[in-house]
């Protein structure tokens, strides 16, 4: 009989490369995934991996069971919902995936609203990037993940998750407030108007792989300009003090200004673009009843925020 414990370590290693991930990802030692390994070969009585350089590469037998793997998973997540769905209390974890002007509007109200209906969810939540956190959730590391697509890229699309819109919101222009005096001051002293103005000036965006920086890139060029990116950072938060304190500009998202209008000047772009927020969580898993009322309460807060609009300050 094929343990399925060791079944899931074979196709981690298919997912993520190598042993030293596979063990970094489920918190074993390589050696530990190692002899699980060897011992799953020989319950199936024949080789599933094969040295390549210092990597190990699956077999086509391996890759068979890996097969096999992926429909026993999903049926065992199909068993869970249901069996949870049996039940008359709203029980289990949710290990939810989001990425960061998403955790600032959304998650508050989300944690607050299950714990008041649904005391006994437990909710974790990590930060992470969407692309990324699309992919671990494909990969079972998490049960649901907030993502976001900007105009004209469309986030990478997984066989096994589903995906429900939350919300849209713009993305417009951040320049400093008028009369805030920084770095910039001595590069230019008119007016900002559009984002053709900015072509002189120094901006902020998101490192080099986020789809929001290609496409503010994108957006530049196609302006008719190469930004002077002198500021990287994945924090949304951080990029806007930059803007505030007069050193840079940049593109912000609505979303991020939840709570509190904004000590800066918003400018609309050409097309008016909106960027899309949404969930996805995994076909098997979506039905279970914890993952429902997580789903719920978004669009129930995203609704509510859709309505808002930023009253920046200038």
């Amino acid at each position: 009989m094929l343990d399925i414990k060791r079944l899931r370590l074979l196709r981690e290693l298919h997912l993520r490369g190598t042993l030293a991930d596979v063990a970094a990802a489920l918190q074993y030692s390589p050696s530990a995934i190692s002899q699980q390994l060897a011992l799953l070969e020989k319950e199936a009585g024949t080789p599933l991996l094969r040295k390549v350089g210092r990597r190990v590469q699956l077999t086509p037998q391996a890759e068979i069971l890996v097969a096999h793997t992926t429909e026993i998973l999903e049926t065992l997540e199909r068993a869970e919902a249901d069996l949870s769905a049996s039940l008359s209390t709203v029980t289990g974890t949710v290990r939810l995936a989001v990425f960061q002007s998403a955790a600032l509007a959304l998650l508050p109200s989300l944690l607050t609203a299950m714990a008041q209906t649904h005391p006994e969810v437990r909710i974790e939540v990590v930060q992470r990037e969407p692309e990324a956190a699309l992919y671990e959730t494909w990969a079972r590391d998490f049960d649901l993940v907030v993502a976001e697509q900007y105009p004209g890229h469309a986030a990478a699309l997984h066989p096994e998750l589903d995906r429900t819109t939350l919300t849209t919101d713009a993305i417009r222009l951040a320049v400093p407030a008028e009369g805030v005096s920084g770095g910039m001051a001595r590069l230019f002293a008119g007016p900002i108007t559009g984002i053709a103005d900015t072509a002189k000036l120094p901006w902020v965006m998101e490192p080099h792989g986020a789809a929001s920086r290609h496409w503010a890139e994108q957006t530049c060029r196609q302006a008719g300009f190469e930004p002077d990116v002198r500021f990287e950072t994945a924090d949304l938060q951080a990029q806007i003090r930059l803007i505030e304190s007069g050193n840079a500009v940049g593109l912000m998202p609505d979303l991020m200004w939840t709570g509190g209008a904004p000590a800066l000047s918003l400018i609309e772009l050409p097309d008016r673009p909106r960027r899309t927020v949404f969930t996805s969580a995994r076909l098997a898993s979506r039905t279970r009843p914890a993952i429902l009322a997580c789903r719920e309460i978004l669009q129930q807060t995203a609704a509510g925020l859709s309505g808002e609009s930023p009253t920046p300050a200038g």
